[in-house]
C-alpha cells in the first residue's frame, strides 16, 4: 500500500502549509508552563498528563526532533540551553509553515508580539478576538463604568473594529466559553443594555460572561463582518474546563446560520467541533458559509481519535470546506506537533479513502492541496506577498500572488561558508525564493565544500567531486534584509543530503552536533563574541599599474585614524545594527590602515552567523566607499597582522560557569571552566589547521606580536595563544572567559568553534589539567615552551594524527579539510605572489 500511494505521501510532507489559527509564542523564561504544550489541563488536572496518550507520542516527536532521550526533563533541559530563537528554527522548519494566522487574544506571561513570529514563518496574519476587543473597551481607565451605555459601546466598538479592519484577516468568537454557542440572534437591545449594566457592576478588569451582551456582541460582530468580507473563527467543541461542553456543540448555532442577515457571513467552526465532528460536518455540507478546521483535535487526541475525528468531518462536509491549523500556542513545539501528525493523519485518512474507493489518488493529492493550504488562502482571502499580507487583492487562481514580492525585493541571497573559510552565495529571485526555495532549497554539488582559495574546484585527496549534489535549504530565522541594498536579502544555509538530514561535510551541522554533545553530556553551552581586525585599502593606479594601498598611516587607537574613517565606520555601526548584530566597541589598530570592530559574546552558533554578516557588511561597505576592506591574516609582511580573536565562556542555566567561585577556583576559573581550557590547550596544534587554516596565517603567528606563537596560556596574557581575561565589574580573583588569539579571518568560523568545543569535550572527559600559566612575554621563557606549529604543514600534521577531532567534527569533514590544506600549502610554495590576490578573497 506505502508504495502506491508514495506521491500521496510525497504530497502531504512537502506541502507549505497555511496555519490558519494559532496564538502567540512566549520568551524564555515564561510563568507558563511547558507542560501545556501537552494537555489543555490545569492545576492538579496538568500533573496527570504525562500518563495520557498523546502526551507519550508527543513526548517521542518532540525529542525525535532534538535528537534527545524521550524524557521531560531531557527536553526541557535541551529548550532551555537553545533558546527560542534556535528551538523555534528546527520546529517551524520540520512543520513547514508558509502563513500562521494568530489569535493574539490570549494574554500569556511574556508574550511575543505579532512581527517577533515572522522570525519563524515568513508571512504572519492577525485574527482578532471580538470578547477581548469588547473588553479592552470597556476596561479603559478613561471612562468610568457608569458612564458606558450600550448605544456608546457600540460606537466605540464598532469604531475600532473598523480602524483595525485593514490590519486583521478574520474575527473570532469565544462565546463557547462565556455562555456557550446557543445564540439569540435576535436578542433586544434592551436585554443587551441589561446585560452590560450587570457586567460594569463588578470589579475590574471585567470579563463579559452576561448572556444577552454576549449574544449581542456576537450578532452585532456578524454584522460587521459582512460588511467587511471578514470570516468569523468560532470555537466549537471542547477547550480547558472553562467552558461547558454542553453548550459547545454548533448544532446550536441553528438560529443564526438561519438568520438571513448572515447568510454571507463565513463561519468557521474550529478544533473539528470535538466530540461533535458529525454534527460539524452535517452543518457544513448543508450551510454554504460553514467551514471547518480541525486544529487542536490534531494532535490533542489519540491517533483513533484524531483519525476518526478527520473522518467524519469528511463524511459528509466538501473537501473544499476543510482547513488545516495547529492551534499551536506558547511553544514551537505545538506548531511543530500540529503540523507533523496533521500531515500524518491527512494521509492516513486519504489513502484510506483511496482504498475504499471515494476518491483516486490524484483527487486525494488534490485534496492535500486544499486542506493544507488553498482552503486557507482563498477563504481568508490571503494575497501573501513577502512577510505581508496584501487585503486588498485576491489570489489568482489556486497560487499565492507574489507580483508585489519583486517591487520590494528583488533578490534573496543564500550564503555558506565553504571549508576554505570563503563566503559564497546563491541569489534566488524573491517570488521564486518565498515560493519554493525557502521550503525545498537549492541544489550545490559536493565539490563545492572541496574547494581552495586558489582554485574553483576540489582539493585532490577531499573525496569530494562534481558528482553528486545537496541541498542549500534557507535557515529562515537567520534571514535579513540587506541593508547597504535595500531591495535584497540574505539568509544562511544549511546543507542537507535529503529533507530534515545534514549533511556530513556541513559546517554548520558539524558546530551544533559538537554543541550537542557538550549539551547532552555536561548541560553546557558555549557562548562566543568575534574581534574583527581588518585593513581598508585604497587603490592607487601608477603607470598603469594598479595597487591596493594603506588608507591611512597612523598607530593604535589614534583619534585622527578613527576620525578618517568616522563616516565610513558609522554606516557600518548602523547596517551591523539593523542586522540584530550589537557591536561593543571600535577602534583603529595597529597596522596602516587597520581596524577592530568588537561583537558582543552569544551562543556560539549564532555567533558564528553574525561574524559572517558582519564581515560582508564591513567589506561591501567598504566597496560602496571606493575602498577595499580584507581580513587576510598578513596582506603586509612588513606590516602587523589581522586576527579574529575569540572570547568564550560556558554556561549553565544561564550562569556562567567558567567561572570560578570561592569554593572553586583554579586560576579564577572553576574546575568545569579548567577542563574545558585544558582540552584546548592540549589540542591547540591540531585546532590551528581550523582557526589558522591558510599559509598566510603563520605569517602572523609570531614571537611579540600578541598572536600567540607558543604554546601555553596565562591571566590577562595577551602574547598567550590562550589568555584567561578579567573584565570590568568581575572580581579579580575570578575570570569570566577565555580568548583564543590564533584565530584569524581565512577561518570558516563554524568549524573553527567546532573545533574548539571538541577540545573542550574531551577535556571534560578525561579531567586534564592545565600547567601553571606563563605571567610575562612566553619569548622569555623559549627554552622551556613548545612552538605552536610554526607552518600550516605542522598543523596539518597534528590533526591528521587527532582522533579526538576526527570522531567529534566528522572524520569525512575533518579529511575534506585536510586535502584542502595540503592543496594551500603546494599552491602557495610554489607560487608566493598569489598571496596578493588574497586580500579580495578574504
Amino acid at each position: 500500500m506505502e508504495a502506491r500511494y508514495e506521491a500521496l505521501r510525497r504530497a502531504t510532507e512537502e506541502v507549505a502549509a497555511v496555519d490558519a489559527h494559532a496564538h502567540n509564542l512566549v520568551e524564555h523564561g515564561s510563568a507558563f508552563p511547558f507542560l501545556r504544550c501537552f494537555s489543555e489541563a490545569e492545576g492538579d488536572a496538568l500533573a496527570l498528563a504525562p500518563h495520557s496518550l498523546s502526551f507519550k507520542r508527543s513526548l517521542r516527536d518532540i525529542a525525535a526532533l532534538y535528537k534527545c532521550e524521550p524524557l521531560l526533563e531531557k527536553v526541557e533541559k535541551f529548550r532551555s540551553a537553545e533558546g527560542l530563537k534556535s528551538i523555534g528554527s528546527k520546529c517551524f522548519q520540520a512543520a513547514n509553515i508558509s502563513v500562521i494566522l494568530i489569535d493574539d487574544g490570549i494574554a500569556f506571561d511574556k508574550m511575543l508580539d505579532l512581527e517577533s513570529h515572522k522570525a519563524f514563518a515568513p508571512v504572519v496574519g492577525r485574527v482578532l478576538r471580538i470578547e477581548r476587543l469588547a473588553e479592552t473597551i470597556i476596561n479603559d481607565e478613561s471612562f468610568s463604568g457608569s458612564s458606558w451605555t450600550l448605544d456608546s459601546f457600540t460606537e466605540s466598538y464598532i469604531a475600532k473594529l473598523n480602524s483595525v479592519s485593514n490590519q486583521i484577516v478574520a474575527l473570532k468568537s469565544i462565546a463557547a466559553y462565556r455562555s456557550g454557542l446557543e445564540i439569540n440572534p435576535n436578542v433586544s437591545k434592551t436585554d443587551a443594555e441589561d446585560g452590560l449594566r450587570k457586567e460594569l457592576t463588578g470589579p475590574r478588569p471585567f470579563r463579559i460572561t452576561n448572556k444577552n451582551l454576549i449574544d449581542y456582541l456576537f450578532t452585532c460582530s456578524l454584522g460587521i463582518a459582512v460588511s467587511l468580507n471578514l470570516p468569523v473563527q468560532i470555537h466549537t467543541g471542547f477547550g480547558d474546563k472553562d467552558l461547558d461542553l454542553r453548550k459547545c456543540n454548533p448544532l446550536h448555532l441553528h438560529a443564526v446560520l438561519e438568520d438571513e442577515r448572515f447568510a454571507k457571513c463565513q463561519i468557521v467552526l474550529l478544533h473539528a467541533s470535538y466530540p461533535f465532528s458529525k454534527e460539524a460536518s452535517y452543518l457544513a455540507s448543508v450551510y454554504s458559509q460553514v467551514y471547518l478546521d480541525f486544529g487542536l483535535a490534531i494532535p490533542k487526541l489519540s491517533v483513533h481519535g484524531m483519525t476518526s475525528s478527520l473522518k467524519e468531518l469528511l463524511e459528509l462536509a466538501p473537501i473544499k470546506k476543510v482547513m488545516f491549523s495547529t492551534d499551536g500556542y506558547a511553544f514551537p513545539e505545538t506548531y511543530y506537533l500540529g503540523a507533523k501528525r496533521a500531515r500524518d493523519v491527512v494521509y492516513r485518512v486519504l489513502s484510506a479513502a483511496c482504498e475504499d474507493g471515494d476518491l483516486s489518488i490524484q483527487e486525494a493529492i488534490e485534496a492535500v492541496e486544499d486542506i493544507f493550504r488553498r482552503n486557507a488562502l482563498h477563504l481568508y482571502k490571503l494575497n501573501v506577498v513577502n512577510g505581508s499580507i496584501n487585503h486588498e487583492t485576491t489570489i489568482v487562481g489556486d497560487s499565492v500572488s507574489l507580483s508585489c514580492v519583486e517591487e520590494d525585493v528583488l533578490f534573496v541571497r543564500i550564503i555558506w561558508s565553504d571549508a576554505s573559510g570563503q563566503y559564497r552565495c546563491r541569489v534566488v529571485p524573491a517570488g521564486r525564493f518565498y515560493e519554493i526555495t525557502r521550503i525545498k532549497g537549492v541544489g550545490l554539488t559536493f565539490a563545492a565544500m572541496g574547494m581552495t582559495s586558489f582554485c574553483d574546484g576540489p582539493a585532490d585527496g577531499s573525496n569530494l567531486t562534481g558528482v553528486g549534489e545537496i541541498r542549500l535549504v534557507p535557515d529562515m530565522p537567520t534571514l535579513v534584509r540587506i541593508p547597504w541594498s535595500r531591495r535584497e536579502e540574505m539568509v544562511m544555509a544549511d546543507m542537507q543530503i535529503r529533507p530534515g538530514e545534514g549533511w556530513e561535510y556541513c559546517p554548520r551541522n558539524a558546530l551544533r552536533k559538537v554543541t550537542k554533545v557538550l549539551l547532552d553530556e555536561f548541560n553546557v553551552t558555549m557562548k562566543a563574541g568575534f574581534e574583527n581586525e581588518f585593513f581598508l585599502r585604497r587603490k592607487l593606479v601608477s603607470d598603469g599599474v594598479e595597487q591596493w594601498v594603506p588608507y591611512d598611516n597612523t598607530n593604535y587607537c589614534s583619534t585622527s585614524a578613527f576620525d578618517g574613517a568616522s563616516s565610513i565606520l558609522q554606516e557600518v555601526y548602523s547596517s551591523l545594527k539593523a542586522s540584530g548584530i550589537i557591536v561593543e566597541q571600535l577602534h583603529a589598530e595597529a597596522g596602516k590602515g587597520q581596524f577592530e570592530i568588537a561583537l558582543k559574546y552569544i551562543l556560539c552558533t549564532l555567533a558564528a552567523d553574525k561574524l559572517i554578516y558582519a564581515r560582508e557588511t564591513i567589506k561591501s561597505i567598504a566597496r560602496k566607499h571606493g575602498l577595499l576592506a580584507t581580513f587576510l591574516p598578513k596582506p603586509d609582511l612588513n606590516d602587523f597582522g589581522s586576527g579574529s580573536h575569540v572570547h568564550l565562556s560556558l554556561w549553565e542555566n544561564d550562569q556562567n560557569v567558567f567561572m570560578g567561585s570561592s569554593k572553586d577556583n583554579f586560576h579564577g576559573m572553576s574546575k568545569t571552566g579548567q577542563q574545558f581550557l585544558a582540552g584546548v590547550y592540549h589540542h591547540l596544534p591540531s585546532i590551528l589547521a581550523f582557526t589558522a587554516p591558510h599559509p598566510n596565517s603563520y605569517d602572523r603567528i609570531q614571537p611579540d606580536t600578541w598572536s600567540g606563537a607558543y604554546q601555553c596560556w596565562g591571566k590577562e596574557n595577551r602574547e598567550a595563544p590562550l589568555r584567561t581575561a578579567c573584565p570590568p565589574g568581575v572580581p579579580l580573583d575570578l575570570v569570566s572567559n577565555f580568548e583564543i588569539k590564533s584565530f584569524d579571518g581565512c577561518a570558516n568560523p563554524h568549524l573553527g568553534l567546532a573545533a574548539i568545543i571538541a577540545a573542550g569535550i574531551d577535556g571534560l572527559r578525561r579531567d586534564l589539567k592545565l600547567p601553571e600559566p606563563i605571567e610575562s612575554n612566553p619569548s622569555d621563557h623559549a627554552s622551556k615552551l613548545k612552538r605552536l606549529p610554526q607552518n600550516l604543514q605542522e598543523s596539518v600534521e597534528a590533526l591528521s594524527a587527532d582522533k579526538v577531532l576526527h570522531e567529534l567534527i566528522g572524520d569525512k569533514l575533518v579529511t575534506a579539510a585536510i586535502a584542502i590544506r595540503k592543496a594551500e600549502i603546494d599552491q602557495f610554495a610554489k607560487n608566493p605572489g598569489a598571496l596578493n590576490d588574497l586580500i579580495h578573497r578574504y
